[in-house]
């Protein structure tokens, strides 16, 4: 299990950590002061520390110098009682994960903790991205790992696989994935999206077409097929495929041979097909709208490929690829989340799964001008609560309480509850500076301060 070294001057709040982190399933080491941290860490394995700021000798900002100096990947979450934006905006420089104060909240730590340390599985996997066979795919969640182990399996073999999933999912890096661990890998991985070819260019672009087969044949052409030959060929929305296609298509899979557009000479073909969709093909096959013979001769093997919002663990691990990969393309420094936007982006549903999140951090990355992605930069769609959520099921409004307890109140003093809930709110995104807290809220600095005084917000 990772282990956690806790650092703090007060052993009240060492057994509290130590107690709470170990329920949690994870080791964890104690230390008194930063010089105490330091021999620990050279006798130790230590995936993250959390740190105080305010000690005797070695405080937490000359910790974390020396952490990052000399053990560059490990984590560092520094705490304080005494919160102030100087001290944050220096542990944020320094390369601190994040910077919360005391009280915290349980759960909000716990969340903290495991971002950080699915931040430190991500950027070890990267290290060994060229060795990877699943380099493109990105993933550390239970149901990933499952389809990692189908994959292995079945590559060796030449069957056909179709791939189940939504828009969005990644079907085709599970495919190139498939392609890159058989035995074919060296040949060539042919992609076809049935969708984008019109029935009356199919067979022209797929089996290919000899001069003069029609108007405008000019020359030879050779098929997609043929030019993946002794390789594989994946077929993006096999669903979309028209009536005639299919039965043109199972009669290829069944002889291995065709004959181009106006030719007469049979071309044999060994290939594997890789296929995948986002809709039900035994629902489409009871609906007459899919040949059930094509589909048994596709669907070989099955693999289906999990939404986002089933594998949630894996968002962390997808934000800090996101976020190096468009940090470069940008030329930008941005090389960390806050621990609210990731919790933003923990509770969206992710309609549009893996391609929407790479979006939406691509967008972020472009609007940051500091280093550090905050809330304010993620621009969600209108599903953000969720398909199936209403207004009232909003983390605000379930602090205030149920609807029927928000009736009896009164709308003046639930407004208020509001404000001062979102004022609370701002300053901990703002790590408790009030000016990028007026900013959020889009209020005047003096607006600000005048509410923090009247709500009496520490």
């Amino acid at each position: 299990m990772p282990s956690i070294l806790v650092v703090d001057d007060e052993l009240s709040m060492r057994e509290f950590l130590k107690i709470l982190f170990e329920k949690e399933g994870f080791t964890t080491l104690t230390a008194s002061n930063g010089d105490a941290a330091i021999e620990l860490l050279k006798k130790n394995r230590v995936d993250l520390v959390i740190s105080d700021i305010k000690m005797p000798g070695t405080g937490g900002l000359a910790l974390l110098e020396h952490i990052k100096k000399t053990h560059s990947n490990i984590p560092v979450i520094l705490i304080t009682a005494y919160a102030s934006p100087e001290d944050a905006v220096s542990a944020m420089k320094n390369g601190a994960y994040d910077y919360i104060t005391k009280p915290f909240k349980v759960d909000e730590i716990k969340k903290i903790i495991k971002g950080a340390l699915a931040g430190v599985a991500s950027s070890t996997d990267q290290e060994d991205t060229d060795a990877d066979p699943f380099s493109g795919i990105i993933g550390k969640s239970p149901e990933m790992l499952k389809i990692f182990d189908l994959i292995k399996r079945i590559a060796p073999t030449h069957a056909n696989v179709l791939i189940y999933g939504e828009s969005g999912t990644g079907k085709e890096l599970v495919a190139r994935a498939i392609h890159n661990q058989s035995k074919v890998s060296g040949e060539a991985f042919v992609p076809i999206t049935c969708s984008a070819i019109p029935e009356g260019l199919f067979e022209s672009e797929v089996f290919g077409h000899v001069k003069g087969a029609f108007t405008g044949s000019t020359s030879d052409k050779v098929g997609l097929f043929e030019s993946a030959n002794n390789g594989s060929v994946f077929l993006d929305e096999i669903g979309e495929l028209t009536p005639l296609i299919q039965t043109k298509l199972l009669r290829v899979l069944q002889e291995r041979e065709f004959k181009k557009v106006g030719g007469i000479d049979t071309i044999k073909i060994n290939i594997r097909i890789i296929s995948a969709t986002n809709k039900d093909l035994e629902e489409e096959i009871m609906g007459k709208r899919f040949r059930e013979d094509l589909y048994y001769r596709l669907a070989v093997v099955p693999i289906r490929v999990p939404p986002l919002r089933d594998r949630k663990g894996d968002v962390p691990l997808l934000v800090n690829h996101f976020l190096e990969k468009y940090s470069k393309m940008f030329g930008k420094e941005i090389d960390k989340i806050s621990s609210y936007a990731i919790q933003v982006l923990m509770d969206y549903d992710f309609p549009g799964n893996v391609r929407e999140l790479e979006n939406i951090i691509e967008r972020g990355v472009a609007l940051e001008n500091s280093n550090i992605i905050l809330p304010e930069s993620l621009t969600l769609s209108v599903h953000r609560q969720g398909r199936n959520k209403s207004t009232s099921d909003s983390p605000i409004f379930q602090e205030m309480g149920r609807e029927e307890e928000l009736f009896e109140i009164g709308l003046e003093k639930v407004m208020t509850r509001i404000e001062k809930r979102m004022i609370e709110h701002a300053l901990k995104a703002a790590n408790q500076s009030k000016i990028k807290a007026a900013e959020l809220l889009k209020i005047s600095f003096r607006s600000l301060r005048y509410k923090v005084h009247k709500y009496n917000i520490s």
